[in-house]
């Protein structure tokens, strides 16, 4: 089945992202107290969750106002892309691919910012 076929739908949760003032201690913190490992892109991957704190002036969670975001699991994200247009979601930015998937930002209805992930096959 291609992806195309699959419903398009989150699959899970693909990682938890907060803001923090001092971006390297925070690292060091985790590093030294749990273990935690950063990767290139400043994430640690705890199995198949991406982990990663982002300095609070970076705006990387901008237009929301929460100090928070989700990145969720998908499949099937051109399909998802096209019943948020139907429904008249807030899509903030044009899909980015990467060798490691597919992302894209909305709004919620609350305005909270949330990142999509189709993992690449």
């Amino acid at each position: 089945m291609n992806m195309s076929e699959k419903e398009p739908k989150v699959t899970g949760i693909g990682g938890v992202f907060f803001y923090t003032d001092n971006l390297d201690d925070t690292k060091k913190w985790y590093t030294e107290n749990l273990g935690i490992q950063f990767n290139d892109w400043g994430s640690a991957s705890l199995e198949s969750l991406q982990w990663k704190p982002f300095k609070k002036e970076s705006g990387h969670f901008d237009p929301s106002k929460k100090e928070f975001m989700v990145n969720y699991k998908v499949q099937n994200l051109e399909g998802l892309l096209e019943k948020f247009k139907a429904n008249g979601v807030t899509i903030l930015d044009d899909v980015a691919v990467y060798d490691f998937g597919k992302f894209v930002h909305i709004l919620d209805a609350e305005g909270n910012k949330i990142e999509l992930w189709e993992p690449a096959e």
